[in-house]
């Protein structure tokens, strides 16, 4: 796990990747990005393969230590801990480390998957199991593929951003058993209200893309959901008859 800042002074790598302005070296430089890239699905497949269920928890690394859902982010990451998640965020500071406090401090498996990002450096220090990404579609994949649920808490463009990669991805049926839970109902309503009210309205959305959210300030519940999922998803097998 890399602790320290993998800045690079003046731009990210993503923002390199993306931008096609400049002298025309991009040409012989970017056929060697796609190593890097390849790179960091390797590594991510390779300390995550053995993770086992896990959620991935959302929300703003703007939130103060002091705000009232940096202490809903410990409870979340603590309870999904003892109901036997690994929990998962972008391991940076706020709701993020909250959910990463939680969970080492119940003993669970806390991880944390870094963005380099020119105004964040590191990882939080409730991070057991890190990774540093460069890429975000790379980071992207990680969040899918080994979490099965995921619980939001209040956030800005880029918890918006997770949250509506995977409405979109259940709604197309690219994951299965797979509830998204946002927790705050006076911070996710007007959201809802504008779905509800305009989006659906004018049939951009169907009625049942509205079921893919609960909304709840209740930490508990949004729990139960995540091991209702997990039963579904992996029944108990009935025990064996005597002979």
């Amino acid at each position: 796990m890399t602790r320290r800042s993998q800045v690079e002074e003046g731009s990210t790598t993503d923002q390199r990747l993306l931008d096609s302005r400049g002298p025309s070296d991009w040409v012989h430089t970017d056929p060697w990005r796609v190593l890097r890239i390849q790179a960091e699905f390797v590594e991510g497949f390779g300390a995550l393969a053995e993770l086992g269920p896990a959620i991935a928890v959302f929300g703003s690394a703007r939130t103060a230590a002091d705000h009232p859902f940096y202490a809903i982010g410990e409870e979340a990451g603590r309870k999904l801990a003892e109901a036997g998640f690994a929990v998962i965020t972008g391991g940076g500071p706020g709701a993020m480390e909250a959910a990463n406090k939680g969970a080492c401090e119940a003993g669970g498996v806390s991880v944390g998957l870094g963005i380099e990002l020119p105004f964040e450096s590191g990882l939080n220090q409730w991070v057991d199991k890190g990774i540093n990404f460069r890429y975000f579609f790379a980071r992207k994949t990680m969040f899918v593929k080994y979490s099965q649920g995921f619980v939001v808490l209040p956030g800005g463009l880029g918890t918006f951003d997770e949250l509506f990669e995977a409405l979109t991805l259940v709604q197309t049926q690219k994951v299965t058993s797979f509830p998204i839970v946002l927790i705050g109902t006076s911070y996710w309503q007007g959201l809802l209200d504008w779905l509800q009210g305009t989006v659906l309205a004018e049939g951009k959305i169907n009625a049942a893309d509205l079921d893919m959210l609960v909304v709840t300030d209740d930490v508990d519940e949004a729990v139960a959901l995540m091991v209702a999922a997990r039963e579904d998803r992996f029944p108990t097998p009935p025990p064996e008859r005597p002979e």
